[in-house]
């Protein structure tokens, strides 16, 4: 049964930082892409940022670049995701997924709760 379980979530003020991490079980995670997403309240799920398997190709969106970091052990079977320089927009549940051979999120974790205050 393959499980994602992020943490690292809380209260920062803008301008602050946080790290998540999200440790996975039941899956050869060296095989996967990783990624992160988040949801703030009364919008859809967005896409955050990325990172292959091989840990070489990254990918961020528009509103995170400069700011976020993904990063992942795979000895750990963890990735991470620092976030520097947090807006209050910021705010919204971050979600870790996992995306196999045949190209989709197949699996996601919980969700943990970020909330910047201004």
């Amino acid at each position: 049964q393959v499980q994602l379980v992020e943490s690292g979530g809380g209260l920062v003020q803008a301008g602050g930082s946080l790290r998540l991490s999200c440790g996975a079980s039941g899956l050869t995670f060296s095989r996967y892409t990783m990624g992160w997403f988040r949801q703030a309240p009364g919008k859809e799920r967005e896409f955050v940022a990325a990172r292959d398997w091989s840990g070489i190709r990254t990918e961020y969106a528009d509103s995170v670049k400069g700011r976020f970091t993904i990063s992942r052990e795979n000895a750990q079977n963890t990735v991470y995701l620092h976030m520097n320089s947090l807006k209050p927009e910021d705010t919204a549940i971050y979600y870790c997924a996992a995306k196999g051979p045949l190209g989709s999120y197949a699996y996601w974790g919980q969700g943990t709760q970020v909330t910047v205050s201004s």
